[in-house]
């Protein structure tokens, strides 16, 4: 005890007496900014049906930044210790500031376990299109331009190639990823529940409160290779979890491939969602029974600082009465200015609809520039 109360009052003469240790913290960080100049050209019913004093059209403005904190530490037995906090620079209410939050263990025999506000094994691992251009057509970030889910018509795998069980997107979980087997690397993720809402839940909270799933698991495998000149990327993942009350249970499951052969990679991707229950009604459309998309592309990255690439997405959204359709087409090319700089030039045709509905069609064409830092 006095020695306890020793080393309290006197910390600097209690860290000479301590034994030396070769372990130091590696207090690293990073983060990212794109920034979008872009010209959109927007119509269809849509439009006028649900913002009818909106206008989309013109020269307009998108940017995505975070700032990522990654400090980690290596012990003498081999294991690393670390920890990600993601905050987001265009978080504009409270609960917007911090997108990711979570802590890595992990070493070349055990693997990696990550636990934490973290996206699914399957999420994670998931192989789509490939593509140079940081403006997404295989997600929702192209709609900054485009605003193509006016009226909720499309949900899901409809328009992206990496959906979550029920849209649990950063839910606290523990993952774990095996170490390489020749390539081949295996995930499993589990969530308690979703707690009832589409951001992070950093507690322990209980099935009677807002939660809607609980018991949320998703498996994946990676394959990753290279044979000479010719490289190969496969994923397949599948995720589902309990619906609390009432209905049948949500389910997503997917696959991707990429082949790299010169200097050449061509790839794709399919994947399917099941909301289950938690779809709930949607007016005049029915209810949501499910979605799916297929992503493909190929990137060609030429002698010298720029790649070249061609992408496309398409997906629909499956209701009761009828279905929403998605499609959207990319072509760019991405020039390397420094370590960490790329300058992108992109032109992309997004186009959705309900084919049995009036007012739900919309479409748009975007033309724009981008600057990507990263360090």
């Amino acid at each position: 005890m006095k020695k306890h109360l020793l080393c309290t009052s006197a910390i600097i003469g209690c860290a000479m007496a301590a034994p030396a240790t070769a372990q130091e913290w590696d207090l690293s960080w990073g983060g990212f900014m794109n920034q979008h100049v872009a010209f959109a050209d927007v119509s269809g019913t849509a439009v006028t049906a649900f913002a009818p004093a909106a206008d989309y059209d013109g020269l307009g403005f998108h940017s995505n930044t975070e700032i990522i904190f990654t400090p980690s530490i290596t012990l003498d037995n081999g294991l690393t210790f670390g920890i990600n906090v993601q905050f987001e620079g265009e978080g504009q209410s409270l609960g917007n500031e911090i997108d990711e939050t979570y802590m890595t263990i992990s070493s070349d025999t055990m693997g990696q376990i990550i636990a934490g506000s973290k996206n699914s094994a399957g999420y994670m691992q998931q192989v789509s299109a490939p593509g140079v251009t940081s403006m997404a057509i295989q997600s929702p970030s192209i709609s900054a331009f485009i605003p193509f889910s006016a009226g909720g018509i499309l949900a899901g795998a409809a328009t992206t190639a990496s959906p979550e069980v029920a849209g649990n997107n950063d839910p606290d979980r523990l993952t774990y990823f095996t170490p390489s087997f020749n390539g081949l690397t295996l995930g499993v993720s589990y969530a308690r529940n979703d707690g009832g809402t589409s951001t992070q839940n950093h507690n322990n909270s209980g099935t009677a409160g807002t939660a809607t799933v609980e018991d949320i698991f998703d498996i994946s495998l990676a394959y990753s290779q290279t044979f000479g000149t010719t490289s190969v990327d496969f994923s397949a993942r599948y995720g589902t979890a309990n619906l609390i009350v009432g209905g049948s249970d949500p389910e997503v499951w997917g696959v991707g491939l990429q082949v790299g052969f010169g200097d050449f990679t061509i790839g794709g991707s399919y994947t399917s969602e099941d909301p289950g229950g938690v779809g709930g009604p949607v007016t005049a459309l029915g209810n949501y029974v499910d979605s799916e998309g297929y992503s493909f592309g190929v990137v060609y990255d030429a002698a010298g600082p720029w790649a070249f690439e061609g992408q496309m997405y398409m997906g629909e959204t499956k209701y009761t009465d009828t279905k929403a359709e998605y499609n959207a087409y990319r072509i760019g090319a991405s020039r390397d200015l420094g370590p960490g700089v790329d300058w992108d030039i992109y032109a992309a045709y997004v186009e959705a609809d309900v084919k049995s509905f009036a007012g739900t069609e919309i479409k748009g064409t975007v033309i724009g520039t981008a600057i990507n830092l990263s360090f």
